[in-house]
């Protein structure tokens, strides 16, 4: 359900799923064409030329679920991106360390923009900084627990665990080192002390989920 109101609210979300519109295109195409065959055969030669026509008709049927089935196949085998395996793989919380939850998805745009960014903070602040990517369409039971509302969010947890900030919609990395600055949490050191926690949702998301 969480994901399906995503997807009816997020018009740039729904990548990669189901079989491609061209292939339905064209079982239409096929089905409109076959039913038309039939009915000309029928006017022109009765029931034994349409019985034909119908026998076509099953052969093609059948090939076309065959074709669905192998175009459903290979997406669910083909390899994913190093996004894709992080959302599959949700990191446990690194004792002793702030972490930064981005959820979001492969095929948002704001959330495209966020990812060079948390690779950098990822690498930048490796054993300081425990910085995680949750893709929400990908693993929707993942993202359940955090209650988001929209897409990408980004939620900020001191190094005891505590949540202390929440942000949704794109968040640039100077704002990103500001905030955790702004709560006291120093990326150069050990983690402060937590602070009084607070909440804010603000910038362009990616539209209105059912999450939470």
């Amino acid at each position: 359900m969480h994901e399906a109101g995503l997807l009816a609210q997020c018009p740039c979300s729904g990548e990669g799923q189901g079989v491609p519109p061209l292939v339905l295109l064209g079982i239409a195409a096929v089905g409109a064409w076959l039913v038309y065959r039939m009915w000309r055969a029928w006017r022109k030669d009765g029931v034994s030329r349409m019985n034909k026509v119908w026998k076509i008709a099953i052969v093609v049927v059948l090939v076309a679920v065959v074709a669905i089935v192998i175009v459903n196949k290979q997406r669910d085998s083909s390899p994913g991106t190093d996004a894709d395996k992080g959302a599959a793989q949700v990191s446990q919380p690194a004792a002793g360390l702030p972490r930064l939850v981005d959820l979001g998805s492969v095929s948002c745009i704001p959330c495209k923009m966020m990812a060079p960014i948390l690779e950098e903070l990822k690498k930048e602040y490796a054993g300081r900084l425990q910085v995680e990517f949750i893709d929400v369409m990908a693993n929707p039971d993942a993202g359940t627990p955090y209650k988001i509302s929209l897409i990408p969010t980004q939620v900020f947890f001191d190094a005891s665990g505590k949540e202390r900030f929440r942000h949704e919609g794109f968040f640039s990395k100077e704002d990103i080192l500001a905030k955790w600055k702004e709560l006291g949490v120093s990326l150069d050191a050990p983690a402060a002390a937590p602070q009084e926690s607070e909440t804010s949702a603000t910038s362009t998301g990616c539209g209105g989920t059912g999450f939470g």
